[in-house]
């Protein structure tokens, strides 16, 4: 009885859309797809209603991609401390977003808007106002997040989605990535920025198809090669002839890509995780391509997730 109730409580906030073969489900916890389907194949890693939602898998996140080096920045002369959610290296991770309740707009069957409005806090006195827009239909899952400085003074502001795309049920070692990048963002032990490298230097060129093979991946990647205005990420299980792609528009010059290592056989390398941004790790202390919102201004990003058969 008590399964059956806390299911339905569940099922009142998340939503289903489905248009063009296309099913997804989004929780209004964090925005998260925790469903994407095309005729009834995963095209991300799903996990259940009533479960915690593992790794970020699906989430949206904003208001900075990535890790911030100890919490720590600083912006006009100030110091900022942010709270530490990745306690083991010790920094401010995938912002502050990806475990709020955001509030329905709009609900469609195939499309859904919604909504939160972060309040300035500790860390991130800020206040952005988040839209986000879900679609379904032929091309696929459609996405676009608008954020607004609705505060007075100028607001750090990054983003990207989490989700971990699945090209078939063939292990993920022997899917087939392209991605269209010639540089790497290389690492320490903690996952911090040391420098960029050429990605034929560090055996991790996927600009012409090729097999993910034993590649522990956990990098982001610039240099993009856009076609059309587009760049593109796609992985194809050959055995099965199934694919996903993950495609987006010029906001984003990186992407972070991770092969899901972990020591939990249940976890480990069960999808490969996509994350087009439009900064880099520890963007707020580097600079490097993070975008400072003015009051009033809005930044916008989109990318779509489509099925390949």
């Amino acid at each position: 009885m008590a399964d059956n109730l806390w299911a339905g409580e569940h099922a009142q906030h998340e939503w289903r859309l489905i248009s063009g073969g296309y099913e997804a489900t989004v929780m209004a916890i964090g925005a998260t797809v925790r469903t994407l389907t095309f005729h009834g194949r995963d095209l991300v890693v799903p996990f259940g209603a009533a479960e915690l939602r593992p790794f970020y898998r699906g989430a949206l996140i904003a208001p900075w991609p990535n890790r911030i080096a100890d919490g720590r920045y600083s912006l006009g002369g100030q110091q900022f401390q942010l709270p530490l959610n990745e306690v083991d290296r010790g920094h401010a991770l995938h912002g502050l977003a990806h475990w709020i309740r955001w509030e329905a707009v709009l609900v469609q069957a195939d499309l859904l808007l919604l909504e939160h409005e972060l309040v300035p806090q500790d860390g991130y006195p800020f206040a952005v106002r988040l839209r986000v827009e879900y679609r379904v239909g032929p091309a696929g899952l459609t996405t676009r997040l608008t954020a607004k400085n609705v505060g007075s003074s100028p607001a750090p502001y990054g983003c990207c989605p989490h989700p971990y795309l699945v090209a078939g049920s063939g292990e993920l070692n022997s899917w087939q990535l392209e991605l269209p990048a010639a540089r790497r963002l290389e690492v320490d032990e903690r996952l911090l920025p040391l420098k960029l490298a050429a990605v034929d230097s560090v055996d991790c060129d996927f600009r012409a198809p090729a097999t993910i093979g034993e590649r522990e991946i956990d990098h982001a990647f610039t240099d993009l090669a856009p076609v059309e205005g587009r760049t593109t990420v796609s992985v194809r299980d050959l055995d099965k002839g199934t694919g996903v792609s993950l495609s987006w528009g010029p906001w984003a010059g990186w992407v972070q890509i991770h092969t899901a290592d972990r020591p939990e056989s249940e976890y480990n390398r069960v999808g490969l995780a996509v994350e087009p941004m439009n900064c880099p790790p520890d963007a707020f202390n580097s600079d490097i391509d993070a975008v400072l919102l003015p009051a009033g201004a809005t930044h916008q990003a989109e990318w779509t997730i489509s099925a390949l058969d």
